[in-house]
């Protein structure tokens, strides 16, 4: 009656190990891919410094900061009463000097002149030529057209101050097409990025949208160390989101680093040498003598998935994903994970 009793206990033990449904997933080796979601701020690449060619006071400011402005637009202009005189002066010295060649051209063909004289003449009209082109030059500087449609960034100056060539007086930016997004990266992970690589950039009130790697710096920032990229957005104007706002890039990388891909819930624990322990099927039975608990080197972890170490030569793994908690654990874990490098 006891052994009777003893067989009963005994087999309502073994019964969990054997009922117990275990799910199992077959997998091939395939590259890593690196997920990458970074938080930036959006961002104008490029601004410009307008200044004038010319000293003078301000007389006119048609734009302040924050407006936005057409191509061709006036911006500013200078009391140009002086660069006008200028211009009225060397045009008089341009007729003077076209009149002196004529003159010169004249005696010369009755013999009152030198050939001397009428080249002087000739250089005379070359610089006061040029002079003048100057003084229509600084005339036309005088004022700042906008170079493309944008927005005033900074306004430098006042009405009534004196202008010099070396100062700035507003900065702008365009609209279109000039908008980025930077995002810091570590150096394994700008190593993944490539120029005019396709992401993904999801900005608050608008959603998502597509961009374009424009920019990889060559050095890190001395303080952290990290590259900082630019993500250009060509299909969003400044005008329908807030320049300085963040912005989350996202992207899916695809690197040359093989393994093996399996859902987090398959791992069953971590060994002492930091890998990882795995029940696979290592025969085509489906009793539980089939499986064996293996070790592999881990090349990647995430909240989802788990990366194991392979080979492009190495065969098709089967693990368990689900029961193998019932399975034996007390055999050691192999330790011959060599194939699976």
């Amino acid at each position: 009656m006891l052994l009777i009793s003893l067989f009963i206990v005994s087999t309502s033990l073994m019964t969990p190990v054997y009922g117990q449904a275990i799910e199992t997933k077959t997998l091939k080796v395939e590259p890593i891919v690196k997920h990458i979601n970074r938080t930036g701020k959006l961002a104008f690449k490029r601004t410009l410094n307008l200044s004038f060619k010319s000293s003078g006071y301000l007389e006119e400011l048609n734009i302040d900061e924050g407006e936005r402005f057409s191509k061709g637009q006036l911006l500013a202009q200078l009391d140009t009463a002086e660069l006008i005189a200028d211009k009225h002066s060397s045009y008089a010295h341009l007729l003077q000097a076209k009149r002196d060649v004529k003159r010169i051209n004249t005696l010369l063909s009755k013999n009152l002149s030198s050939q001397q004289a009428l080249d002087d003449a000739k250089t005379l009209l070359i610089t006061t030529r040029a002079s003048h082109k100057v003084a229509l030059y600084n005339l036309a500087k005088a004022q700042l057209l906008a170079p493309f449609d944008g927005v005033v960034l900074n306004r430098f100056t006042e009405l009534g101050e004196l202008q010099n060539p070396n100062q700035s007086a507003l900065q702008i930016a365009a609209i279109k097409n000039n908008l980025v997004v930077r995002v810091a990266l570590t150096a394994a992970e700008v190593n993944l990025v490539t120029l005019k690589q396709n992401m993904k950039v999801n900005l608050a009130q608008f959603g998502v949208s597509s961009g374009t790697v424009s920019k990889i710096p060559a050095i890190a920032d001395q303080k952290s160390h990290l590259f900082t990229i630019e993500v250009l957005l060509e299909d969003i104007a400044a005008n329908q989101i807030i320049v300085g706002q963040l912005a989350h890039v996202i992207t899916d990388i695809t690197t040359d680093i093989l393994a093996y891909r399996l859902p987090i819930e398959a791992l069953n624990s971590v060994d002492s040498q930091g890998r990882a322990l795995i029940m696979v099927l290592v025969s085509n039975s489906t009793e539980a003598e089939g499986y064996q608990q293996q070790a592999f080197v881990i090349k990647q972890l995430s909240n989802e998935y788990i990366y194991l170490s392979a080979k492009q030569s190495s065969l098709p793994l089967t693990i368990v994903t689900r029961g193998w908690q019932q399975l034996t654990l007390a055999k050691e874990p192999s330790v011959d994970e060599a194939q699976y490098q």
